[in-house]
């Protein structure tokens, strides 16, 4: 990845987005579905695009909203549907699409009271809450965001009654239903004007932030945190806990500052990713350039993503913490902290997260569940109980209140940050000193991802690879230890591969909206040992994509 001589600086003027051009183009362009990039397409956390580009508008909204209506009926989900947005521009608009639709099905809607910005796990605590106890009349929710992406961007996901990302059957059934009405032209759908809908009797105000927030001492220890002292930082990053973090240090006396309160669908504030845009996300060094400028301000530091699904963690000893380097940290402390939490409890990581975590894992005598990229993937364990912790590489986390049962199945960044307060007034020492301790323990591995240029066949060939594919023996002068195709954990596809060596290991699986393929990579021995995996990964992927594409060439000559 080239880094832009921009990157890390504040954003220019150039590079806003002219937000009233993007919400007119929200309401006025017309997706054509013989396009690929404007069908709906569910990914890992939904449906995501822009208006600018008529991949996410008026259109896709009322269709998703439509078929999730048809899915909720199908299935007799008939309770309440708690309904948030994140601060994104296009955002407001989707919510008022949204709701036309759900009010003219009578759908029961949950809204925040004066239509406040709501966090991801605020809407899970609050399907989970409501349906504890509950056989029959079971809520869900939509949460509309596109996470951490440019301020351009708009999402939309569903949350069925388990609480956490819909999986993969369901949200092929809603994207199929969702491309038929927008093949027939909106065809089928249901809605009635915004203010009728807002004055509608299915459609009722919820206090998100004080049922969540009056909740946290079930899973973080909020006296232990008061008690220390210890100062506090935080960055919502002009995301949806903007008003959360005041109200969260108000109700638990906490000695935390609110570094930045302003709201800003330009995201003007922000400072440039890697890329030279702008980008909310906390577990960037160029975007987090300015809480790691105030890390010596605090005893510990975070920020959150736009919907506080995603954690940054700043500490003075280390700055800002990678993802993984906190994970290891994070379970390393929980099980040690939870004597609730029963001996089966377990620990749930991705495929393409360090292997740091498995080691603590083991060194804690816990069982580890390991399983494809995708937070979906740990929503039945973190719901009965069976995992206690689970990350994944890409700053996502959530896990079990003090009595073992569930908190949220859906990413939560502000327990996992409360949590790096916890640790720090537990145990007199930030969480990047206790990873400095691991280190010292397991070795000090070093990690980086690459991506490289694939073709839609090609991407098509590497997530059905098998290991008898890969026709190579050693891993950076290593012997290959294991070459998987399957998550361990739950026997499911990767969608790509993993090259097992004793030092280290790469990962490879095709990108679901970019024609690249990506690269992940992990080295024990240093940043030579891990340049060698990252180029022996390229030349076995690409060995392993030309012998199936010339096999696939030799099928089709034969049956012609």
């Amino acid at each position: 990845m080239k880094i832009s001589p921009l990157a890390g600086k504040p954003a220019p003027a150039s590079v806003l987005v002219n937000v009233p051009r993007l919400v007119t183009a929200y309401y006025t362009e017309i997706p054509d579905s013989a396009v690929a990039a404007q069908r709906v397409a569910f990914g890992t956390s939904g449906h995501r695009g822009s208006a600018l580009e008529t991949s996410f508008n008026e259109w896709h909204v009322l269709a998703i909203t439509q078929a999730i209506c048809s899915y909720r009926k199908q299935q007799n989900i008939n309770g309440p549907l708690f309904l948030g947005i994140d601060t994104h521009a296009l955002s407001e608009p989707a919510l008022a699409s949204a709701l036309e639709v759900l009010a003219a099905n009578g759908v029961e809607v949950m809204l925040a009271k004066n239509r406040a910005y709501t966090p991801t796990p605020a809407i899970s605590h609050a399907i989970l809450t409501y349906n504890r106890g509950r056989t029959e009349g079971l809520s869900d929710g939509i949460v509309i965001t596109p996470s951490h992406n440019p301020p351009e961007s708009g999402g939309f996901k569903y949350n069925p009654p388990h609480g956490g990302p819909a999986g993969v059957e369901i949200t092929a059934s809603i994207e199929t239903l969702s491309n038929e009405f927008l093949e027939n032209g909106l065809a089928g759908i249901r809605r009635v004007r915004f203010e009728n809908a807002l004055r509608a009797s299915t459609t009722h105000q919820h206090d998100f932030l004080n049922n969540y927030v009056n909740d946290l001492a079930a899973v973080v220890d909020m006296d232990a945190i008061r008690e220390a002292g210890i100062h506090i930082g935080v960055d919502p990053l002009g995301g949806a806990g903007v008003d959360y973090w005041p109200a969260i240090a108000e109700r638990y006396k906490l000695n935390l500052k609110t570094v930045r309160e302003e709201v800003d669908p330009t995201f003007r504030f922000m400072t440039l990713d890697w890329d030279g845009k702008i980008r909310m996300d906390p577990s960037s060094p160029y975007a987090m350039r300015g809480l790691i400028g105030l890390k010596d301000h605090f005893d510990i530091a975070f920020a959150c993503d736009t919907d506080h699904d995603r954690h940054g963690i700043v500490t003075r000893s280390s700055g800002l913490l990678l993802a993984d380097h906190y994970l290891s940290v994070a379970t390393h402390y929980l099980f040690q902290n939870r004597p609730k939490w029963t001996s089966e409890v377990a620990v749930g990581k991705t495929v393409v997260s360090s292997r740091m975590i498995d080691l603590v894992t083991a060194k804690l005598g816990r069982r580890l569940y390991e399983v494809p990229v995708g937070f979906k993937w740990f929503v039945d364990g973190l719901h009965n109980g069976s995992l206690g912790f689970c990350g994944e590489e890409s700053a996502g986390a959530s896990f079990l209140r003090f009595d073992g049962s569930v908190w949220t199945t859906d990413k939560d960044a502000i327990i996992p940050a409360l949590l790096s307060a916890e640790i720090t007034a537990r145990t007199n020492r930030d969480p990047g000193e206790l990873y400095n301790e691991l280190g010292r323990e397991f070795g000090d591995p070093v990690f980086k991802r690459v991506d490289a240029p694939a073709s839609p066949v090609e991407k098509q060939i590497l997530a059905k690879l098998s290991p008898e594919q890969i026709d190579c023996r050693d891993l950076a002068g290593e012997k290959i230890q294991t070459i998987l195709t399957r998550a361990p954990g739950n026997n499911a596809a990767i969608g790509g591969i993993k090259v097992i060596a004793e030092h280290g290991w790469f990962a490879a699986r095709p990108s679901g909206t970019e024609d690249i393929y990506k690269i992940y990579a992990e080295s024990f021995r240093g940043t030579d040992h891990l340049q060698h995996i990252l180029e022996q990964a390229e030349t076995i992927v690409a060995d392993a994509l030309a012998a199936a594409m010339k096999d696939n060439a030799e099928g089709m000559r034969s049956a012609g």
